[in-house]
């Protein structure tokens, strides 16, 4: 049975060589290529592929909205999200968004064809890289949707008085929930709170 494979990813150059790369095997097929979220899902809608193959930076709503989105419509689709971000953050957003699959763009060709073969197959694929990412960090406690928002604004460069007057909240709350993010980070300060949550991916992560 041949694989139909969907690619969303803002780089032309990317969907065609992963069409090319593809096409050595005859049980898949590159059916469609789309450069935004958007154009995934209408190109989804028209195509109905077996697999979506899914970068997470991308104009407009990007890859996590466009996940959501998708399996909100179509309930069995199923997403490899292909990106260049590693970090635990990022995987476990796009696996609870509903990404079946979690692969680094820099994977040999005889992963993502193996990768594309078990998420086919019903099985779930994470690499081997972000697997690590993920144990590192298993047991610690997650930031809350608040802490989250917090910290994106932090990564701006707020004041605390910018970042209370923009929630609505107190400046005093606002450092409150800094203690706690610096607590669950294991930073000192916001420089170093801003530097973890870089590396683990949670500064890529929309705002919701």
């Amino acid at each position: 049975m041949t694989i139909r494979i969907l690619t969303v990813d803002d780089h032309p150059v990317l969907r065609e060589g992963i069409a090319a790369m593809l096409s050595a095997d005859d049980d898949l097929d590159v059916v469609a290529g789309a450069g935004s979220a958007e154009s995934g899902l209408e190109a989804f809608r028209q195509y109905l592929p077996d697999i979506t193959l899914m970068d997470l930076q991308m104009p407009g709503m990007g890859g996590l909205l466009g996940v959501r989105a998708l399996r909100a419509e179509f309930p069995h689709a199923r997403v490899v999200v292909l990106t260049t971000y590693r970090g635990d953050g990022n995987a476990r957003e796009a696996m609870a968004a509903g990404a079946c699959g979690y692969l680094l763009k820099n994977a040999l060709r005889s992963e993502l064809v193996d990768c594309i073969r078990k998420v086919h197959a019903g099985r779930r694929y994470v690499s081997a890289e972000v697997c690590a990412d993920i144990a590192e960090h298993v047991g610690e406690e997650t930031l809350t949707a608040r802490e989250q928002h917090i910290l994106q604004l932090l990564a701006a460069g707020l004041a605390n008085k910018q970042m209370a007057n923009q929630l609505d909240i107190s400046a005093e709350t606002i450092k409150s929930h800094l203690a706690r993010i610096f607590e669950k980070l294991g930073a000192r300060n916001r420089t170093e709170a801003i530097h973890i949550a870089m590396r683990r991916g949670m500064l890529n992560q929309p705002v919701l």
